[in-house]
Order: structure tokens, then C-alpha cells, then sequence
């Protein structure tokens, strides 16, 4: 198989070889093409629990503002001993 990438990627390709981040542009892009593999089959089942627990605490009335959440986190930089 020949594979022909924009001068940009295969030059940051080799980089990465050269720097012992791969050891071959086979091992490269095998490994590319096996992220690509599994972000497509990753349906976010694993997620289900948290957005439910998340939208369960919201319905409780556990929740603050955005910007309550910043000032209680700029108090906490201010004085770290309020933790």
C-alpha cells in the first residue's frame, strides 16, 4: 500500500521518529488508524451513570452558578487555608 501525506505531516512524522516517539512510520500510522478504529466504536455507554447522577443532582436543586463557582474558587487562590 502507498500512502501519500501533505509534505507538512509526513515531515512531522519523521520528527517524531527521529525523536523516538515511534519506531517506524508502519508503527506511526498503525497506531493512528487504530485511534481513529476505536473513537468510532466508542458509544460513551460508560458516561450514562455520571450524566444521570449529574441531571438527578440538578433536579435536587444541587447546583450552583457559574459564577458562584468562580468566586469560591478566586477566595480559595486568595487564601488557600479556606480549603
Amino acid at each position: 500500500m502507498n500512502i501519500k501525506l501533505p509534505s507538512r505531516q509526513q515531515q512531522w512524522l519523521e520528527d517524531q521518529i527521529a525523536a523516538g516517539q515511534f519506531a517506524s512510520l508502519d508503527e506511526a500510522l498503525a497506531l493512528a488508524v487504530a485511534d481513529l478504529m476505536a473513537a468510532e466504536t466508542d458509544d460513551l455507554a460508560w458516561a450514562k451513570p455520571y450524566v444521570d447522577e449529574a441531571r438527578a443532582s440538578l433536579a435536587r436543586g444541587d447546583a450552583i452558578t457559574g459564577e458562584e463557582y468562580l468566586k469560591g474558587l478566586d477566595r480559595k487562590v486568595r487564601d488557600p487555608r479556606s480549603r
